[in-house]
């Protein structure tokens, strides 16, 4: 599966911005898909999956604040609102195209990624 993110771009706090993720390849009934990011200096992490269901989870930092959502051609969309500085950071696309029901905020589950858009959270 190729995945494609667009969307990133610097606002201030409390800003909003859309992120996007265009896939092609996945034809299977049963995927997980999510959003992942990566902090300067930091490890890479969960922010939001979704499943073919739709089942979605979200990391505690940005429940209330981040939407994540699909369409259906499997376009990927995180709606982020409220943004904060240590939302900053690089926002991978993945998916695994297989086991569905098993959908977490773990990247090791995910198989595909995208090559990332940048987020930067600044006043």
């Amino acid at each position: 599966v190729q995945l494609a993110e667009s969307g990133g771009g610097s606002v201030q706090p409390g800003g909003s911005l859309r992120l996007s993720c265009e896939t092609s390849g996945l034809t299977t009934s049963s995927y997980c898909m999510g959003w992942f990011r990566q902090a300067p200096g930091k490890e890479r992490e969960g922010v939001a999956v979704i499943n073919h269901v739709p089942w979605t989870e979200y990391a505690d930092s940005v429940k209330d604040r981040f939407t994540i959502s699909k369409d259906d051609k499997n376009s990927l969309f995180l709606q982020m609102n409220n943004l904060k500085p240590e939302d900053t950071g690089m926002y991978y696309c993945a998916v695994r195209d297989y086991g569905g029901a098993f959908c977490g905020l773990l990247d090791s589950g995910m198989e595909d990624w995208g090559k990332g858009t940048l987020v930067t959270i600044s006043s």
